[in-house]
């Protein structure tokens, strides 16, 4: 884990939101999902490597509660922090490594836009799968996103895992349910195309 923390605490350290490829203005297709999933404003909803991300302000906007933000780096989630300013008490902030990560609570809501894709090994995939299978509770609901078949190969000098909708499927099927699948394409700040493979899950009755 330490690598990979020291990696990303030195990107959040460096470079600014402009300077990042993943940075959107506003979280749109994360918001409308949300909004089809038509959750009580005190629902749990955690969202995965949210460092200094736009989700948890659109989250505040609409008048979401109980809000979670999860990061291996510290230095994003005090930039966040201090974007928010007196907000940011209303967060629950988690330094982690999501593999290492021990929820304390369901979640109701799961949202990991481009954290999932930096996982490469089998061991590492089949905790990320266990984690979020646990953390969600019975018909909660997991968007997912990360580079597609069409996308690129890296990302912040990392290689990454390329998924299509059937292998993201396949990947979750023993305790998900894929409710819409889609393919996206991101203009990043710097005007390159980056496309995205997303899915809604539920969870399923086989789930624990």
């Amino acid at each position: 884990m330490e690598n990979k923390k020291s990696h990303w605490e030195n990107v959040f350290a460096t470079k600014n939101p402009n300077e990042v490829s993943w940075t959107q203005k506003y979280p749109k297709t994360s918001m409308e999902y949300l909004k089809n999933v038509n959750l009580s404003k005190t629902a749990n909803i955690i969202d995965i490597g949210g460092g200094d991300s736009n989700f948890v302000d659109a989250l505040l906007e609409k008048g979401y509660q109980n809000i979670w933000v999860l990061d291996i780096s510290e230095f994003a989630l005090e930039r966040a922090k201090k974007r928010l300013g007196d907000k940011a008490d209303l967060i629950h902030w988690i330094v982690s490594d999501i593999t290492e990560f021990n929820p304390e609570v369901k979640f109701d809501f799961w949202h990991d836009r481009a954290v999932f894709h930096f996982l490469t090994g089998e061991e590492s995939i089949r905790k990320y799968v266990t984690i979020v299978s646990n953390a969600i509770a019975q018909n909660g609901n997991f968007l997912l996103g990360t580079f597609s078949e069409n996308g690129p190969l890296k990302c912040s000098g990392l290689e990454i895992k390329q998924y299509s909708e059937n292998s993201m499927k396949q990947t979750f099927i023993e305790n998900f349910e894929a409710i819409k699948c889609f393919t996206e394409n991101h203009t990043t700040p710097f005007d390159t195309i980056q496309n995205f493979q997303f899915c809604g899950f539920k969870k399923n009755r086989n789930g624990t």
